[in-house]
């Protein structure tokens, strides 16, 4: 049954104030109109809601039930709208460590500089947030994702020091970092196709893994040895000369980053916040 909104809200605030006069005070009507509200929806319902007594109303029996219900219901509502509207101020974005040290944490004054009114928080965490502005992003392989929430494909290659010869391994055995993911699903880093496209001997290279690609990164810089990881964590540190690579192919890969259910995202501030991440993870 389609009832007045406008008729449950006169109804809802007369039940609780017990007065027409009060909830014509609260909804700034009059309560003439509170009475036409309540009037009509005891008409459409066939029912008596309130004992007219003089100077006063009390609730019925029938009324006492529905002002139980229709409070509780606007009391829901309010809560959702002030969670919504506070929420709305700061657009979250979960994702990988990784990604978050390495690309996205050390932009964020750039975006600061480009819009000074957003205000972006970024956390680390491996499950996929369902809140109405937090922003997932997550490392998958493309044949589990829809194509539409992939945001950026993933290159691998090894990297190392500005310290390390040109072809490190010309020498004899050098340590290479790789990955054992976390997760278990996920296929192991194309180390293998990288080698055969390379024409690389596997005794060149003397293997230890991380369970995060950060780590790898991090030994490299540190001159520990080379790193077999994604072009996009390690951009930021070829451009300013951290590491570097060599006169060696990268190897394309079907692992990339994605945001789960992208459509869903409508806000002005989080379409902002995905336009910035995009153009981010393209240079």
């Amino acid at each position: 049954m389609q009832v007045s909104l406008q008729a449950l809200k006169a109804f809802e605030a007369a039940a609780r104030l017990g007065s027409f006069k009060a909830a014509a005070d609260e909804l700034s009507i009059t309560p003439t109109a509170i009475s036409h509200h309540v009037n009509n929806l005891e008409s459409r319902l066939n029912v008596d809601l309130f004992y007219r007594q003089v100077r006063k109303v009390a609730l019925t029996p029938t009324g006492e039930y529905l002002s139980a219900a229709t409070s509780d219901g606007f009391n829901r509502i309010d809560q959702a709208l002030a969670t919504v509207q506070a929420t709305g101020a700061t657009v979250k974005i979960t994702t990988t460590s990784s990604l978050a040290a390495l690309r996205l944490i050390p932009a964020l004054q750039e975006l600061s500089v480009s819009q000074p009114n957003l205000e972006v928080d970024i956390s680390t965490s491996e499950a996929v947030d369902k809140q109405l502005h937090t922003l997932p992003i997550r490392f998958g392989q493309q044949r589990n994702i829809n194509a539409d929430d992939i945001i950026k494909t993933e290159r691998f290659n090894v990297f190392g020091s500005y310290k390390v010869a040109d072809i490190p391994w010309q020498n004899g055995s050098v340590t290479l970092y790789t990955t054992k993911w976390k997760n278990n699903a996920l296929s192991e880093p194309p180390l293998k196709q990288w080698l055969t496209q390379n024409n690389l001997d596997p005794a060149l290279f003397s293997i230890k893994t991380f369970d995060q690609e950060l780590f790898g990164i991090q030994e490299a810089m540190a001159g520990s040895g080379l790193v077999f990881c994604s072009s996009t964590l390690v951009q930021r540190l070829l451009n300013t000369e951290l590491l570097k690579s060599f006169d060696i192919q990268a190897v394309e890969s079907e692992f990339c980053y994605y945001i789960p259910d992208k459509q869903r995202f409508q806000t002005r501030d989080t379409r902002l916040v995905l336009e910035w991440l995009e153009g981010l993870l393209d240079r």
